[in-house]
């Protein structure tokens, strides 16, 4: 039953039939901010950092349990919320982005929700069966907080060297 829910998320980010799906939309978001789709499926401009806080997020899902690895995504509760945020605010503050671009947070508002939805069902039954799991929720989902701090870090950094080098430098 879990698993026939979760294919859905397979889905949202592969795609299927018309609908491209989310990876494309985010390669989209790329084109719309002036990168080449080649440039963005390289990862050419990701840096060390960034890479490295995914690849722990990778890794830790790989190592733990089912229900550690659906723990670990409930840190998109706050999602729909940081993606409404980018649709309000992107426009004015980034005027020279291709609306089109904005597809991918478009389509994770009603995603985000419902995979949170899910996700809290997984968690609650089955971390609330002792204090000893309760307590380990709250690690996976620190170390989640950790890993996305880490890709903020990195971003900012990045930006910081993008002004100082130019973009492309």
């Amino acid at each position: 039953e879990i698993r026939r829910e979760w294919i859905q998320r397979i889905i949202d980010h592969d795609g299927m039939g018309e609908d491209l799906g989310g990876i494309e939309a985010w390669i989209g978001l790329g084109q719309a901010v002036g990168l080449t789709r080649e440039e963005v499926t390289s990862l050419k401009y990701v840096s060390p950092a960034a890479r490295f806080a995914v690849d722990a997020y990778v890794n830790f899902a790989r190592r733990v349990s089912w229900q550690e690895a659906i723990a670990s995504s409930l840190t998109e509760l706050f999602a729909p919320h940081i993606h409404q945020q980018r649709l309000d605010t992107w426009p004015e503050k980034y005027p020279w982005v291709d609306p089109e671009g904005m597809k991918y947070f478009k389509y994770r508002l009603t995603q985000a929700r419902r995979d949170v939805q899910h996700g809290l069902e997984v968690t609650k039954a089955y971390f609330s069966r002792s204090r000893e799991l309760q307590e380990r929720a709250l690690e996976i989902l620190q170390f989640k907080l950790d890993v996305l701090w880490a890709l903020a870090d990195a971003i900012m950094l990045q930006q910081c060297e993008i002004e100082i080098k130019g973009p492309k430098g």
